[in-house]
């Protein structure tokens, strides 16, 4: 959808047009969400507050600016992500010495849920990294439209979410094991066949592996999140889903970072060793 826009209208339009279904969904859920547990009256922090935002924030801003094309080096980076990680201790201690802290860490505690949230930081990076350089690769090394490209990134995406429950009834039926395993060693393949891709790749063999990809990630993240949640006491349940989904954000940050980082240096050291720079050609491959 987000590929026709772009072909069609400028990128605004996809902002707009998600808004009115945004609304919706916000009227549906205050409408028909009920709460299923008993709701509590924790105290608000606003110290914990600003630690957090300014530390995670820091750490999403510095990382994004170093892909956006800022570099490793450049000082507003390095000043950021300092202060994030400043951010994020402070923050922590705080949490650790309150009587009543706003986010328990004592789920870190538990040697399996750090597991599972290690393997789920490590899908997302990966998965979050491939949308933002495939269409990248599509739409210029293969001078493809963007809808084109929204086309063949469809069937992954589409595939990943009707596996969720297929992978939640293996998982009760065999444990996390016998599907995180053999999902790391399809992301690994995968991510092996995606360094031999050039201009003379099918179509087909990079859907493909895009499929695949999508497959290994769903046989991880949904029994890697649900064991690791498993392991925690029925109080600590809120706390441990507040940190994978925040590290979740700060890894798919992190990992487009990085992706978009080594693509970019990669293009400068080939435009480097080439004869002719300027030929268009060259700025394709």
């Amino acid at each position: 959808v987000s590929g026709l826009i772009l072909k069609s209208l400028t990128w605004h339009w996809i902002f707009w047009i998600s808004l009115p279904l945004l609304m919706a969904a916000l009227v549906f859920g205050f409408i028909f969400m009920q709460n299923i547990t008993e709701p509590t009256r924790p105290k608000i922090d606003i110290l914990s507050i600003v630690l957090s935002t300014i530390g995670f924030g820091g750490i999403v801003y510095g990382f994004s600016s170093a892909g956006e094309g800022g570099g490793w080096s450049s000082m507003h980076v390095i000043v950021a992500i300092v202060v994030g990680v400043i951010g994020i201790l402070v923050f922590s201690l705080r949490q650790l010495n309150m009587k009543e802290p706003m986010l328990n860490l004592s789920p870190f505690k538990y040697p399996m849920f750090v597991i599972g949230l290690l393997l789920i930081l490590v899908c997302m990076m990966v998965m979050l990294s491939a949308m933002m350089i495939l269409p990248l690769y599509l739409q210029t090394s293969l001078a493809l439209s963007t809808f084109t490209a929204g086309l063949m990134l469809l069937p992954g995406g589409i595939i990943n979410g009707l596996l969720s429950p297929i992978m939640g009834g293996l998982f009760d039926k065999f444990g996390p094991k016998w599907l995180v395993i053999p999902g790391l060693v399809i992301v690994a393949a995968t991510m092996f066949g995606f360094t031999n891709l050039s201009v003379n790749t099918s179509i087909g063999f990079i859907v493909t592996l895009h499929i695949t990809l999508m497959i290994g990630i769903a046989m991880i993240m949904m029994p890697a999140q649900t064991n690791g949640l498993n392991q925690l006491p029925p109080e600590l349940y809120p706390h441990g889903t507040a940190i994978m989904n925040t590290l979740q954000q700060v890894s798919g940050a992190i990992g487009t970072a990085v992706g978009i980082s080594i693509l970019s240096s990669g293009a400068r050291s080939f435009m480097e060793n080439v004869s002719d720079p300027a030929n268009p050609v060259n700025q394709l491959l």
